[in-house]
């Protein structure tokens, strides 16, 4: 939920420590729709107006943040030159690419890659046709693992332990009317998922958008992240679900076996038509 601004006292903002504040500050600066303004990165973190304008002229001074038209702020050069040169040097995106452009080639969806951050999953990477509807995966972009197919993906990756912790017996935010909310309901699409080697997003992060995920794992069989494709309602029916599931998950294993986990990187193809699993 959004939080009003300035609503929260001086004592309540000393709870977090100015190194909390800042990276709550940068996390709403690189939030897609950019560039930001003062007040509504102030609502997006809750901190005060002073406080965000002091973090932002901290990191503008050093590059990580840049002032622009209207009192706004965008991410600074220093910013985007390290995010680059992290991306260029992970191993995993290094597989990943590849494997997304072939994925959108064959199927002529979006394909993408995320990895968790604790409750939420951090749309990392894209692969789009020319003339695709736009979807909401731009990198950097976050959902809640129970409301998005690569979220379900690698919840349905994780040792059942993880799976309760983020699992809200109150019941879980919903992002459309389609949302699986209740854990019980989550649980039955990650026992899904898990016999699948696949997800499926049924209109449950965007409405009248559908996605189907896999988990990548590690050497030693541990979640690193998660591979999918996307597309709207009418283009993604039950039948090219059927298709395109085995697909991802084919694609996932082939990332998985290239950072050494030891599960087949299969066809993309084989066997889909005739409904195989491994």
């Amino acid at each position: 939920m959004v939080k009003a601004v300035n609503t929260r006292s001086v004592d309540q903002e000393l709870v977090k420590g100015p190194v909390d504040k800042a990276m709550e500050v940068l996390d709403a600066l690189v939030q897609p729709g950019g560039p930001h303004r003062l007040g509504e990165i102030a609502r997006r973190t809750g901190l005060t107006k002073p406080t965000v304008h002091r973090h932002l002229r901290t990191m503008a001074e050093y590059g990580f943040a840049e002032p622009a038209e209207g009192g706004s702020y965008r991410p600074g050069p220093r910013l985007l030159g390290l995010a680059a040169a992290a991306l260029n040097d992970s191993r995993v995106l290094e597989l990943t690419r590849p494997v997304l452009a072939d994925l959108r080639r064959r199927t002529g969806r979006v394909a993408f890659y995320a990895v968790r951050h604790a409750a939420d999953a951090v749309y990392v990477e894209r692969s789009e046709p020319a003339r695709e509807y736009r979807m909401s995966t731009a990198p950097g972009q976050r959902s809640p693992l129970h409301a998005c197919g690569v979220g379900l993906a690698m919840l349905s990756a994780l040792p059942a332990l993880e799976v309760e912790a983020v699992l809200d017996p109150r019941g879980l935010e919903p992002r459309t009317p389609d949302t699986p909310i209740e854990p019980a309901a989550v649980r039955t699409v990650l026992a899904q998922a898990a016999l699948d080697g696949y997800a499926v997003d049924d209109e449950y992060e965007e409405p009248d958008v559908r996605s189907v995920a896999a988990p990548v794992l590690d050497a030693e069989g541990g979640l690193v992240g998660a591979i999918g494709v996307m597309g709207l309602t009418f283009t993604m029916d039950a039948e090219s679900v059927q298709v395109f599931g085995p697909m991802v998950r084919a694609a996932a294993r082939t990332v998985s076996a290239g950072l050494g986990a030891r599960t087949p990187a299969l066809g993309v193809v084989d066997g889909a038509s005739r409904g195989e699993r491994p």
